[in-house]
């Protein structure tokens, strides 16, 4: 049985179709966990069992998605959770990469962890991402990693990021979602074949893909 006294703060647990990664267009049941700016709704890990068990016999899901702001924060309520849960679709992590010394634990509940780059703050926050690359491969979970440049960042960190993960892990999958496009009709710079060129010339498990933008694609 799950331990009732524990709870956390999810942005809630929609259905929906992922936006991006591996799974990209996949429609699958979200356990969102509430970012700072988000309405939350706390869940104890009972209470976040019954309505997983309620929503997936009603309609046909992919896989479970588990996202939002942080979600290994509360590594030892979603360690109850699965596990009470015991779901029989595949189930995703997309993570920051923040924490890599939690993937051991939950690895073994996973089928995907997805670790998702946005190029926002310090170096740091790739080498960490990194680290949780090697966790995953280390625990023979299968894993990608997810790379969402801005338009001012630099093609050669990407390249840097791409190097560094083959060298890492060189079988799994890389996927380089560049900014939406805009204008009319929308147009996406030609920087981005150029960029994948160079990308599968480092590590050839690499492709290009867009996002599918809210509302209907969430992550």
């Amino acid at each position: 049985m799950t331990d009732a006294s524990m709870s956390a703060a999810l942005a809630g647990v929609p259905a929906g179709v992922q936006a991006q990664g591996v799974w990209t267009g996949r429609r699958q049941l979200f356990v969102r966990f509430a970012g700072e700016a988000e309405t939350a709704t706390m869940f104890t890990s009972a209470a976040l069992v019954r309505e997983i068990q309620r929503q997936l016999p009603r309609a046909p899901f992919h896989s479970i998605s588990i996202s939002g702001r942080d979600p290994l924060a509360n590594l030892p309520f979603l360690l109850a959770v699965l596990k009470e849960a015991a779901p029989v679709l595949p189930v995703m992590l997309d993570t920051d990469g923040q924490r890599p010394e939690a993937i051991a634990s939950i690895a073994p509940m996973l089928s995907l962890i997805q670790v998702t780059v946005d190029f926002v703050g310090p170096q740091t926050t790739l080498s960490r991402a990194m680290e949780t690359i090697v966790a995953a491969h280390t625990a023979s979970c299968e894993h990608a990693l997810i790379l969402c440049p801005r338009d001012d960042t630099a093609d050669g960190l990407v390249l840097r990021a791409i190097e560094h993960f083959h060298n890492l892990s060189g079988t799994a999958e890389v996927i380089l979602h560049p900014p939406l496009p805009t204008g009319e009709p929308p147009a996406l710079d030609r920087r981005w074949a150029v960029l994948l060129e160079k990308a599968t010339s480092a590590h050839g498990a690499t492709r290009l893909a867009l996002r599918l933008p809210p509302p209907a694609g969430l992550r």
